[in-house]
C-alpha cells in the first residue's frame, strides 16, 4: 500500500517537473512572439502545436513512473484519476478567471507567461483527458512483457 501511495506521488511529481522543464524550455527557444499572439496573451497555433506532444509525453513518462515502482496494482488508474479531476478542476477555474490583460505590450518571462497566458476552452476540456490516457499509455508501456526470441537448434 505504501509503495502504491508513494509511485503515485513520484509519477506526479515526475509530471509536473517534466511539465515546468519542457514548457519552460520551449517557451524561451520560441520566445514570447512564438508562443503568443500578436501583442496578447492568447497563445500561438505554435505554441499549441508544441504543447501537445509535450504533455503527452510528460504523462507517459509520469505513468511509467508510477507503474514500476510498486510493480502491478492500481496505482497508475488512481494517478490517471487525479490527474483527470485536477484537470478537469483546473478547466473550470480557467473558464472564470478573470480575463489577462487585453495587451501584451512587450516580451515577458516564463512565470508572467505562465501565470497570464490564455488557451481556447476547448484545450482546457482536452487537457484531462490527455493527461490520464498518457499516464495509462506510459503504465502500460512499463507492465508490458518483452518477448525472448526463442533459439531453435537447427535439425541435422
Amino acid at each position: 500500500m505504501l509503495r502504491a501511495v508513494l509511485a503515485v506521488i513520484a509519477g506526479y511529481a515526475v509530471i509536473f517537473v517534466c511539465v515546468f522543464a519542457s514548457f519552460s524550455t520551449a517557451y524561451l527557444l520560441m520566445g514570447t512572439a512564438g508562443a503568443f499572439r500578436p501583442e496578447s496573451y492568447e497563445v500561438s497555433l505554435l505554441w499549441l502545436a508544441v504543447s501537445f506532444p509535450l504533455a503527452l509525453i510528460a504523462a507517459v513518462i509520469g505513468g511509467f513512473v508510477c507503474a514500476k515502482i510498486p510493480r502491478g496494482g492500481r496505482a497508475p488508474l488512481v494517478l490517471a484519476g487525479l490527474v483527470f479531476a485536477f484537470g478537469l478542476l483546473s478547466a473550470v477555474i480557467e473558464i472564470q478567471a478573470a480575463p489577462a490583460p487585453a495587451v501584451r505590450t512587450a516580451e515577458v518571462g516564463v512565470l508572467e507567461a505562465m501565470s497570464q497566458a490564455r488557451q481556447p476552452t476547448w484545450v482546457a476540456w482536452l487537457n484531462p483527458f490527455l493527461g490520464a490516457a498518457g499516464i495509462l499509455i506510459g503504465a502500460k508501456l512499463a507492465t508490458a512483457r518483452v518477448a525472448k526470441p526463442r533459439i531453435e537448434a537447427a535439425s541435422i
